[in-house]
């Protein structure tokens, strides 16, 4: 697909406001994609992640701070294979238990570090998702 001439390759708040989504979760799992602009008494969330919700998001995977990739492409994928089991449990619920797993990687001990999994949370309907 060709980009217009006016795409630049960087999505902005305002372009995401102006989408029309029904998503039931929208994952920003790039470096620190929850927080403003770090100012004290600044707004929780960033305005990327509230124009996702104006656009029609009903929750938000998002980072405090700087992740490493290969621990936010583990977190990610397990939570999504956590909610495909049967046990009818929420996108909350299904990070929590993704965490778990990081911290529990025998073959990579360093992710039971919070550096790689704390900075992760789940911001919206957390709870079980609608059939």
């Amino acid at each position: 697909v060709k980009g217009s001439e006016s795409d630049d390759g960087i999505l902005t708040a305002g372009e995401v406001a102006k989408l029309k989504l029904n998503a039931e979760w929208v994952i920003l799992s790039a470096c620190n994609t929850a927080a403003a602009d770090g100012t004290p008494g600044a707004e929780g969330l960033s305005g990327l992640a509230k124009a996702f919700f104006y656009a029609g998001s009903r929750a938000l995977l998002v980072s405090h701070w700087p992740v490493a990739s290969d621990a936010a492409v583990k977190l990610t994928t397990r939570a999504f294979a956590e909610l495909a089991k049967p046990a009818g449990i929420g996108r909350a619920e299904a990070m929590r238990r993704s965490m778990l797993a990081l911290m529990a990687d025998e073959e990579r001990p360093f992710y039971a570090h919070p550096m790689f999994w704390a900075p992760f949370i789940v911001v919206g309907e957390g709870g079980r998702q609608r059939q």
